[in-house]
């Protein structure tokens, strides 16, 4: 991979925890395109031409994003903020917000997984050893760490150069990009403030901040929301959440099954589709088409579903005629296998599996006929 791609890489999954609700809105928005890039080429771009449409093509997706993320909380419509209150705020979001604050976050959150992520990629892990000599990583594995490092130093005697080289590159990247972050979440974090607390109550807040304790706390709050023991904590609850689901899915499932089902446009009648054409302004022709070809298509699947089950049922029936012909000899210690041919083994055998694929396939087709 080349160096750059590694740089941008690291500096991305960085940036990861910020942008985690762009990327959950995105699942509405349109998906982003994917900008080719020139494997063999030790630039990201090959032309300032490159460059320009790939910055074009991504703020026009993130415009995109940004109008979905403004639509769904609508701040627009928010009552307007008493300016006194807003600076009182303001003074509040630069104490919680002091210069590298976001950075300490990430540190907490990512520094150590960036570390690993980069010894695991720096060649000295069982997992690239095992991709770069095709030894079994289990082998790799009772090597000791003495051993390792010379088996990765064969392949890239400067690896160790090599990645410190890459967190002097990409380090005061990331420290920049989350430093022009700062900014616009102390504006986002005052108005929010002035919204939720009184005059009053912010100068309260604002004189706590300013004495040692409350510095301390100022300093420290946003990077405590990734502490280790945070992170831990939060990553050890997920089990106990995910058993309440599967104790209570017989539950959830016949609360949905007793929800009627979605009407089709194949289930509208021809007065409804008048209503509905009346609504959507368009002929009433066009809909009726749109139904009966929906009908059409459900009929030739419960055609084609019942085709399907007799051609199971009978393979499953013949199946099974070959698999009882063939128990009944075997009874008969003159028909012992051990004393059959291998050609009339491997038939015999070969009709027993298929009584079992036709069985099991004759079972589901069963089930799925049943009423929900």
């Amino acid at each position: 991979m080349p160096r750059f791609k590694t740089l941008l890489l690291a500096g991305a999954a960085a940036m990861l925890p910020l942008g985690a609700f762009a990327h959950a809105a995105q699942r509405e928005a349109p998906e982003a395109e994917v900008i080719a890039v020139d494997e063999d080429s030790d630039t990201p771009f090959d032309s300032e031409a490159d460059a320009a449409r790939a910055k074009a093509k991504m703020q026009k997706e993130m415009d995109e994003v940004i109008a979905l993320v403004e639509k769904m909380f609508d701040i627009e419509s928010l009552p307007p903020i008493d300016p006194a209150r807003l600076s009182l705020a303001e003074r509040t979001s630069a104490a919680l917000i002091p210069n590298g604050s976001i950075e300490k976050m990430v540190d907490n959150l990512y520094g150590k997984m960036f570390e690993t992520v980069m010894g695991e990629f720096g060649g000295q892990s069982d997992l690239m050893l095992s991709i770069k000599t095709g030894v079994e990583s289990e082998q790799i594995a009772a090597l000791d760490e003495g051993t390792k490092a010379q088996i990765a130093d064969l392949f890239d005697p400067h690896r160790k150069e090599r990645e410190d080289q890459i967190t002097r590159v990409i380090r005061p990247l990331i420290s920049e990009a989350l430093a022009d972050m700062e900014p616009p979440m102390r504006a986002g974090l005052a108005k929010a403030y002035a919204r939720k607390f009184t005059g009053a109550q912010l100068a309260d807040l604002n004189a706590f901040l300013t004495t040692p304790t409350g510095s301390r706390y100022a300093s420290e709050w946003m990077a405590l929301q990734a502490d280790p023991e945070v992170m831990v904590a939060m990553v050890k609850a997920v089990p106990p959440l995910i058993t309440k689901f599967i104790d209570r899915a017989p539950e959830i499932e016949k609360d949905f099954k007793e929800l009627p089902k979605e009407k089709q446009l194949s289930d509208f009648s021809d007065k409804e589709l008048g209503q509905l054409a009346k609504l959507m302004k368009v002929d009433v022709k066009v809909l009726k088409e749109q139904r009966d070809m929906w009908k059409s298509d459900s009929m030739e699947a419960t055609e084609a579903a019942a085709a399907d089950d007799y051609a199971a049922d009978a393979a499953a029936d013949a199946a099974a005629d070959a698999a009882d012909a063939a128990a009944m000899a075997a009874e008969d210690s003159e028909y012992d296998r051990s004393n059959w041919s291998d050609a009339d083994r491997q038939r015999v055998e070969e009709l027993e599996a298929a009584y079992l694929e036709a069985e099991a396939a004759a079972v589901a087709n069963a089930r799925a006929r049943l009423p929900d």
